[in-house]
């Protein structure tokens, strides 16, 4: 997915109209056995007395001396125990005890930062290297900072759909409006998707959900030896650790919930992307007016109508002549929508558009072909995402409501919303039983106080998504970057959204109510200052996906 608030009237107006996934009213009570608790519990005590053996990590991770991997054995199926187990690799970076600040004050240590980065799909076996960034140096000195890849993704147990020498399909099309015949042959695609799937995955499939990854995380807890869990989840992250705070909220320390999915049991997962595709259309309009701001620089056009024009006439040129004979219309709409996620990203793809218009396709290639070398982990990852929202909860089995809804919000928001159905589409074919999602809640007093951190312009997680978690997470505070639309803001550029971050994890401190954060400043027109945003981004694990 990517997940809801819409920014137009017209985006909002014509969300009312489409409809939900078929679910019924979802239960309080977690869509949870018995059994699977108890094989939680069973799990827990025994990786509690396993503990995690550390040691030198992959050579393929290329980590630092500093850095020291492992594994927790977590059953398959919690509702067996004492079945099938596989092993989730663990990377962690103990705390350094040194204050920035004040190089003679020695840091008492708090305890263990566990980090998702979200996706369903992402691994975040490098997070513990970001302690070396400014921003994040006071809370890598009290905490051991440990990331983990969660069930499927990379060596934790792999899940594989397709074989990765033809994952990547370049170049391709975007249509912002499909014929009936380009729907009829992804129809397909996505049938077979699913099928392989299972093919390749067979019975253990359904397992791959996120009521198991919120399992997971607290076997991993215990194993770490830790009573309570002090945990950061990103996007993706961010709705598995409401569950993990609706299940186990007594086992929680703090909890960062950064860029927050709806929870909404009527939105997972199908309405929620419904949403996210409206909001992508604010967060494009707002780069074609940063665009045309500059067109001095880039020479696409001094409004946001004729930038999209500039981007219409290379994504035509495109559909005719393959840059690089790998980048095509929906290469093109890829590197674009990163942008949506990510304003550091602007410069980038807005001087690779341009010079592509003027002869020059190197630097487009350079950003939106595939890299062979990346196809496994791509496959992998792709893989993982489906699984998990396919098996989460109930979609619409009939390619019709697809239509109809997809077709609708496309007349309004045309920049993502085919590509995001297709994306999704196996979800309409899946094999295997679906999951009612879970109805996220904590009442007073049940969590300790959470921190919920959201720009309000961000279109993978819309802002809808964080009023609902503030909503149903008695207790959580909402602290909020005003007039921003990055995706994922702790330990960012911003000072402020830094400063209520800090005084959370290091002190426990939060604002008596919501609070807000003046936004970052605006990308400048060049591309320099994009690399530490990419180190920083590499190192968190994000993906581009949720």
């Amino acid at each position: 997915m990517r997940a809801p608030a819409l920014y137009s009237a017209a985006g909002s107006l014509i969300l009312t109209t489409l409809a939900a996934a078929p679910a019924g009213s979802a239960p309080r009570v977690p869509d949870t056995t018995a059994a699977e608790l108890r094989g939680t519990a069973v799990a827990a005590a025994r990786a509690r007395a396993e503990g995690i053996d550390f040691g030198r990590c992959a050579a393929d991770l290329e980590a630092p001396d500093t850095f020291r991997c492992g594994t927790v054995t977590v059953p398959l199926d919690y509702a067996h125990p004492d079945g099938k187990q596989i092993k989730l690799t663990v990377s962690r970076v103990v705390a350094t005890h040194k204050d920035p600040h004040n190089s003679k004050r020695k840091v008492p240590r708090q305890g263990v930062l566990v980090y998702n980065p979200g996706g369903p799909g992402a691994s975040g076996m490098i997070f513990p290297m970001i302690g070396v960034l400014p921003e994040w140096k006071r809370i890598a000195a009290a905490y051991d900072l440990v990331g983990y890849a969660p069930r499927g993704v990379d060596r934790s147990a792999p899940l594989s759909c397709v074989d990765p020498k033809h994952f990547f399909k370049a170049p391709s099309q975007s249509p912002t409006h499909p014929s009936a015949s380009y729907k009829k042959a992804r129809i397909k695609e996505a049938k077979a998707y699913a099928q392989g799937c299972l093919k390749r995955s067979g019975s253990r499939l359904r397992h791959y959900t996120s009521l198991n990854n919120a399992r997971d995380l607290d076997v991993l807890r215990a194993a770490l030896g830790e009573d309570r869990l002090t945990f950061m989840g990103a996007s993706y992250g961010t709705y598995f650790g409401a569950l993990y705070a609706t299940l186990f909220p007594s086992h929680v320390r703090r909890m960062v919930l950064d860029s927050a999915v709806n929870p909404d049991p009527e939105r997972i997962w199908y309405r929620d992307n419904l949403e996210q595709s409206a909001a992508f259309e604010g967060r494009w309009a707002d780069f074609r007016d940063w665009i045309a701001k500059h067109d001095d620089v880039y020479g696409l056009g001094d409004t946001a109508a004729k930038v999209q024009a500039s981007y219409d006439k290379a994504s035509r040129r495109l559909a005719k002549k393959a840059a690089g004979g790998k980048v095509g219309p929906g290469q093109l709409q890829g590197a674009f929508l990163s942008a949506g996620y990510y304003d550091d990203y602007w410069p980038s793809r807005a001087e690779a558009l341009s010079k592509f218009l003027r002869g020059d396709a190197k630097p487009l290639v350079r950003l939106a072909a595939p890299v062979t070398e990346t196809a496994a982990e791509a496959e992998n990852g792709n893989a993982v995402y489906t699984a998990v929202e396919c098996n989460d909860a109930p979609w619409p089995r009939n390619f019709a409501t697809w239509d109809r809804d997809n077709t609708r919000l496309a007349r309004v928001a045309p920049f993502e919303t085919w590509d995001n159905a297709f994306m999704n589409l196996p979800c309409a074919y899946w094999p295997v039983p679906r999951q009612k999602a879970l109805d996220v809640r904590t009442g007073p007093g049940e969590l300790p106080p959470t921190l919920i951190l959201q720009a309000e312009r961000d279109a993978a997680t819309p802002y809808a998504g964080a009023l609902e978690m503030n909503r149903r997470l008695a207790d959580s505070v909402l602290v909020t970057e005003r007039d921003a639309g990055t995706h994922g803001i702790g330990g960012g550029p911003n000072k402020c959204v830094n400063g209520y971050l800090e005084a959370y994890l290091l002190e426990g401190r939060l604002p008596d109510r919501r609070a807000s954060c003046a936004g970052h400043r605006e990308p400048k027109p060049a591309a320099d200052h994009v690399r530490r945003k990419n180190l920083r981004d590499s190192l968190k694990g994000k993906a581009g996906q949720r």
